[in-house]
């Protein structure tokens, strides 16, 4: 079978198999490599870049020889070749825990549950929720599933129609270490900086890809189109800009604004400030929204594939 349709109906399966089954309660793939992440950093940590560097291509490196090697040993075989891009695309993307979380939340808001809302909103972000209101916990969480519609659902599947099950698992590989030492803590200030940009330049197709399906899926594709022009270099990530700046004029609402990490507080600018400011059902409109993002990026990717291999032939 040709690769281009190896990766077709092994990420349709994929993302069916996420949309049907969510995440695994215990034993996911990603959990197991950031286990493998912690115990090379605890061997290899020094405040340096180089050192940072080192650990980055140790983890990324190790993870993409090891999904190399799989796909070697099953590619005599149609069937295990699906198979194979088919768990693979299901362990790295995260549309279904995404929305379950975020609906979790927007339960707990719709019930007047603010204490809820705040105690589950970690599972979702890294605000800190004691420092936001009702209508703060919304916007957060619209905020986190536009940017991670781009982490957990696009990028991997622009990856995937790149490079395949070593494209899904790579980016997947960058983007959680960027999680665990890409912040600007004391400690990874240096050490995580090279994860940090990696991350970055990773994330870059998939978060313009995003960007340009939010505006064609949403409710307004005008105003996603303008907020993105207008706003997007606003925001401090070269990749959440575009997301969120995006979704924010696909939605309707307000973005940004005053936010707060690990006790530091950010004053972003706000955008598409023509919006309103976010309601609680602005959270299942984002989840929906995310939905059909997810869907058109793999049709995107087939076709990208068919296309790449008509050319080529």
């Amino acid at each position: 079978m040709r690769a281009d349709r190896v990766f077709a109906y092994g990420a349709a399966a994929g993302l069916l198999g996420d949309h049907l089954l969510g995440d695994p309660r215990r034993g996911h793939p990603v959990a197991a490599f950031g286990r493998a992440a912690g115990a090379v950093e605890r061997v290899l940590w020094r405040d340096h870049r180089g050192w940072g560097a080192l650990h980055t291509g140790v983890c990324v490196g190790g993870a993409v020889a090891l999904a190399a090697g799989a796909v070697r040993c099953v590619r005599s075989s149609r069937t295990a070749s699906v198979a194979l891009t088919a768990a693979a695309t299901w362990a790295v993307v995260g549309g279904t825990s995404l929305a379950r979380e975020a609906r979790a939340v927007g339960r707990a808001l719709e019930a007047g549950d603010v204490e809820g809302a705040r105690a589950r909103l970690p599972h979702l972000c890294g605000r800190d929720p004691q420092a936001l209101d009702a209508d703060g916990i919304a916007r957060a969480v619209v905020e986190s599933v536009a940017e991670n519609t781009s982490d957990a659902v696009v990028g991997a599947l622009v990856w995937g129609a790149v490079g395949g099950v070593p494209g899904l698992v790579g980016f997947r590989a960058v983007n959680t270490l960027d999680a665990m030492v890409g912040h600007k803590s004391p400690r990874h200030r240096r050490y995580g900086w090279a994860s940090a940009r990696l991350d970055d330049v990773a994330g870059w197709p998939g978060a313009r890809l995003t960007a340009v399906l939010a505006a064609a899926a949403g409710d307004d594709p005008r105003g996603a189109v303008r907020a993105w022009r207008t706003d997007a270099a606003k925001h401090p990530s070269p990749n959440a800009g575009p997301v969120e700046a995006s979704f924010a004029g696909a939605l309707g609402v307000r973005l940004g604004g005053t936010l707060s990490y690990g006790g530091r507080v950010e004053h972003r600018p706000v955008l598409n400030s023509p919006g309103r400011a976010v309601d609680v059902p602005d959270i299942e409109r984002a989840v929906r929204l995310s939905r059909r993002v997810g869907l058109l990026a793999l049709g995107v990717g087939v076709a990208g594939r068919l296309l790449a291999k008509g050319r080529r032939s």
